[in-house]
């Protein structure tokens, strides 16, 4: 895969907007404006959202984009929050988002705790961090009084983590609204761009019989669990491509309920992932296909068994993040690459990943994932905590990016 890397075009765009003393303007709200931000950001974090219920945190998105200036602020269906900054009526949409839900469930304690430039709380960085570089790009557009040529849709998104299967992504591009390119704000080290959506399809597998006696119908009953064994001995080996890197796991097993039974049910989770649609869908085949063949095999080892006691599969498709990979002159990578560049951020680290850009990178429309400033570590634990070191470069970074892409009031952006 070739890496992207910044255009003579990009550069000169970049180069024009940084003179510009209204985005100068807004570069420095984003310095002038770090504490209230972390403030924000705390504040945010300490919300509840876990995935399926984010509407607490959702309606005080909504309320905080509107005292921050928007007018057209709804929330939709499925429960993103959609903040509509208009443009001149005529350029391009982009949508800017950062996903509402955490990963902890209801009654997880999220009350911050600080030390010094170090802040503790669960979510703290993912993605409070994100919601809070979202805001804070609005309120310096608004505060330098910027008008630009396209429409900005400022989105905080539902189901972005696990079994969310970014639903609030794939419901902004059902086709109902025009949107012409699309930044996530995840990841808060700003050093990484997301060019390109790791596809995940997720399987339940689950093998069914009627079970038994481990000794008396030994014999005429297959069991779950030797059959789920079989399928995980038909896929251990499997040879895959390092170019696109593609992967499978078993991540969860559960069967069985006594050491002396056959057991009547077994049943596992299996992840799939890769950059390349075709390369994911000939993989899902293959390990489906195995498991379909670890049935007939245990069924085939006890003649004896009856009809009704013989294996089945019954296959739930849990998860399905589409893949996709920008090419090296999509205009929303680089818009990043470009505003990194503008930004002094040298040899920028480029990398593939599962984000809310999945749903329009599948779709080929210009999109990318950038990050939201500071750091992020231990994501995803009760120990998380968030440094908050030059956190002004994220909003900097995807303000930079946003006008790249729109355009100044009476200038062409790169999505037009």
């Amino acid at each position: 895969m070739e890496k992207p890397t910044l255009s003579a075009e990009m550069k000169a765009r970049l180069t024009t907007l940084c003179a510009d003393e209204r985005v100068k303007a807004a570069l420095q709200v984003c310095v002038d404006e770090v504490a209230t931000a972390m403030e924000e950001q705390i504040h945010i974090s300490e919300i509840e959202s876990p995935t399926f219920a984010e509407g607490v945190r959702g309606e005080e998105i909504a309320r905080l984009m509107k005292v921050y200036g928007l007018t057209d602020v709804v929330i939709d269906p499925i429960g993103n929050v959609v903040g509509r900054r208009p443009g001149t009526g005529n350029g391009p949409v982009l949508a800017i988002a950062a996903h509402l839900d955490t990963v902890f469930p209801a009654g997880t304690d999220l009350k911050v705790r600080k030390e010094g430039h170090l802040y503790y709380g669960p979510g703290i960085g993912d993605n409070a961090s994100g919601l809070r570089s979202m805001l804070q790009i609005l309120r310096a557009l608004e505060k330098a009084q910027i008008e630009t040529d396209g429409d900005i849709l400022f989105v905080g998104t539902v189901g972005e983590e696990g079994n969310g299967d970014i639903r609030g992504a794939k419901a902004l591009f059902d086709g109902s609204r025009k949107i012409d390119g699309f930044m996530a704000l995840d990841m808060a080290n700003i050093y990484t761009v997301q060019n390109g959506a790791t596809g995940a399809h997720r399987w339940r597998l689950a093998i069914e019989g009627e079970g038994g006696h481990s000794y008396l119908d030994y014999g005429h009953v297959p069991s779950a669990i030797h059959a789920m064994c079989r399928a995980g001995a038909l896929i251990a080996d499997l040879e895959l491509p390092e170019n696109p890197k593609t992967t499978y796991t078993i991540g969860t097993i559960k069967g069985g309920t006594t050491v002396n039974t056959i057991a009547a049910r077994c049943e596992v989770d299996v992840d799939m992932r890769s950059v390349d649609l075709p390369t994911l869908e000939a993989l899902e085949a293959k390990i489906l296909g195995a498991f379909e063949e670890a049935v007939r095999l245990e069924n085939a080892h006890w003649p004896k068994a009856d009809e009704a006691h013989q294996l089945k599969l019954v296959k739930t498709q849990i998860g399905n993040r589409p893949a996709g990979l920008r090419p090296n002159d999509c205009p929303a990578v680089q818009a990043a690459l470009g505003a990194l560049d503008a930004l002094g951020i040298e040899a920028p680290n480029i990398k593939c990943s599962s984000t809310d850009v999945n749903a329009p990178m599948s779709k080929n429309i210009p999109s990318v994932c950038v990050g939201t400033g500071g750091v992020t570590n231990l994501e995803h634990s009760l120990k998380e905590y968030f440094d908050s070191t030059e956190m002004h470069l994220g909003p900097q970074l995807a303000l930079l990016a946003t006008l790249a892409m729109v355009g100044l009031k009476g200038t062409k952006g790169a999505l037009a």
